[in-house]
């Protein structure tokens, strides 16, 4: 007699791991752009430094990327802390620092001239 045994996620597994898979979406969304808004605008907008900001988004792909595939189903509350962090970023720092405009190259003590 022979017992067939095969892993079948149930729908609600695919739910979550739906979630987690958009979570990271977001998480590496959120990391790509801290990297192409510059330093000067993290420090304008009252926000933490642009290389904080970088590191805290990298550990955060890196979570989503373990959630994403499975491997961090014992500590699952990392997901939703990495996408917490994301979130953060998108919803407070993004919108002050994408404002940011580079002056001219003209810049005197009180302004462009």
């Amino acid at each position: 007699m022979s017992i067939v045994s095969f892993s079948a996620y149930s729908p609600i597994q695919y739910f979550f791991w739906i979630l987690l898979v958009v979570a990271f979406v977001v998480e590496a969304w959120a990391f790509i752009d801290a990297i192409r808004r510059p330093s000067a605008a993290f420090v304008a907008a009252g926000k933490q430094t642009k290389p904080l900001w970088l590191i805290i988004l990298g550990v955060a792909v890196i979570i989503g990327i373990g959630g994403a595939i499975g491997s961090l189903a014992i500590f699952s509350i990392l997901p939703i802390v990495a996408f917490v962090a994301a979130a953060i970023y998108l919803a407070d720092v993004r919108p002050k620092v994408k404002d940011f405009k580079t002056g001219s190259s003209h810049q005197g003590p009180y302004g462009p001239w």
